[in-house]
């Protein structure tokens, strides 16, 4: 093996391939009801699809422009203008990326340099520890409390001259907290403090289900050092589509064009004509829906697993429920989430993948609702087996 292999090799020791995704493979292969992967078993709205299609059919099939149609980045600015009250400039302040996990990427290997470090809140999605340690950074975990609230002594003490950035989820997955205005105010003392940069993963800043979202570009002292990710998948439940967004200010972009450029060139160009005419003519009522619907589906599974003997909190936004299973099985987490696929035909993810520690997430298991009422009774009715 060369030299070279035996470097890529140790950058990506400790991290393995996506066991969320493996987990939908164990659950195709036992009939289970997939309650693993984030996806809906539900159709996309209406608009979006016919939108697709007449693009499609429009032969608008070539490349776009490499950051994105200008008709989605100028609906992209009218959103944040709308929602959040963020002007945006639609040349210089937008990247639209193959999703929310290119994005991140992306963003990272263009601003983050070997050396550097990079702050992980935890538990995490997956894909942050290896998006730091890809960049040559070494990431610095700091556990959450267990209802992800942040500990803001905990988060100081981690902070330190070689921090370049912190990454931030919110509306969080695994765990469903929603970051308060006095915890982001909290992060941007510190990023202010330290000259880092926030990479916020706000991918599901419409499903909140009390009080709002709040995205951390808009706290003081922010917006020049934010770089704010989302994308069209769950809030269009297009998770397949691949069209993920990025702003941020006028000098970081230019860097995470290029890297953006050379990772995928372009986001599909039906695709981001379809997303422009979601976000212009879907309006407020589609996302209060959102938002309702998910409750609805949040509050069938939160009080199924309750029965069946999980011990869970009730998720503020997103839609992922992180459940202890201590009460029902002293086997560890990879163990349990394999036998409840195969034995009672419910596929969740273990609890561990979410964390840096092999200590950590032992005992719990996430599960996602983006699914149908019915297919949770039913996941919920098979649960009661346990």
């Amino acid at each position: 093996m060369s030299n070279r292999t035996n470097r890529t090799a140790r950058r990506t020791e400790g991290f393995t391939e996506s066991v969320i995704r493996e987990m939908t493979r164990v659950a195709l292969e036992h009939d289970a009801i997939n309650l693993a992967q984030g996806f809906p078993d539900f159709p996309a709205p209406e608009v979006l699809k016919e939108a697709a299609c007449e693009a499609i059919r429009a032969d608008i099939n070539q490349y776009a422009i490499t950051w994105g149609a200008p008709r989605l980045r100028r609906a992209i600015a009218e959103k944040y203008r709308r929602f959040y009250g963020m002007e945006v400039d639609t040349d210089s302040e937008i990247v639209v990326t193959c999703g929310a996990t290119e994005a991140m990427a992306a963003a990272m290997l263009a601003l983050i340099d070997p050396g550097d470090r990079v702050v992980v809140l935890e538990p995490f999605y997956e894909n942050y520890g290896p998006d730091a340690v890809l960049c040559g950074a070494e990431p610095v975990f700091v556990p959450t409390g267990d209802d992800g609230r942040l500990d803001v002594d905990a988060l100081a003490a981690a902070f330190g001259p070689q921090v370049r950035g912190i990454i931030v989820n919110t509306p969080n997955n695994p765990t469903g907290h929603v970051f308060t205005r006095e915890e982001l105010e909290a992060v941007a003392r510190l990023c202010t403090e330290h000259d880092a940069l926030a990479f916020t993963d706000e991918i599901y800043e419409h499903i909140v289900y009390e009080g709002g979202h709040i995205p951390l570009a808009t706290i003081d002292g922010m917006r020049g050092r934010t770089i704010t990710v989302s994308g069209a998948s769950k809030t269009f439940s297009v998770t397949g589509w691949r069209v993920g967004t990025i702003v941020a200010p006028s000098d970081l972009t230019g860097a995470i064009k290029k890297t953006h450029d050379f990772l995928t060139v372009g986001a599909p160009a039906p695709l981001q004509e379809a997303c422009a005419t979601g976000l212009e003519r879907l309006d407020a009522s589609y996302y209060r829906t959102l938002a309702d619907d998910y409750r609805q589906r949040r509050d069938v599974l939160y009080h199924g697993l309750l029965e069946a003997g999980f011990r869970c909190r009730q998720p503020r936004g997103s839609y992922y429920i992180l459940a202890d299973f201590s009460g029902i099985s002293d086997l560890p987490d990879g163990e349990f989430a394999a036998w409840l696929t195969r034995e009672i035909g419910v596929a969740s993810v273990p609890g561990s993948s979410f964390y840096s520690g092999p200590g950590r997430g032992r005992t719990q298991v996430r599960f996602a609702y983006c699914k149908r009422l019915s297919t949770l009774e039913e996941a919920v009715d098979r649960l009661r087996k346990l």
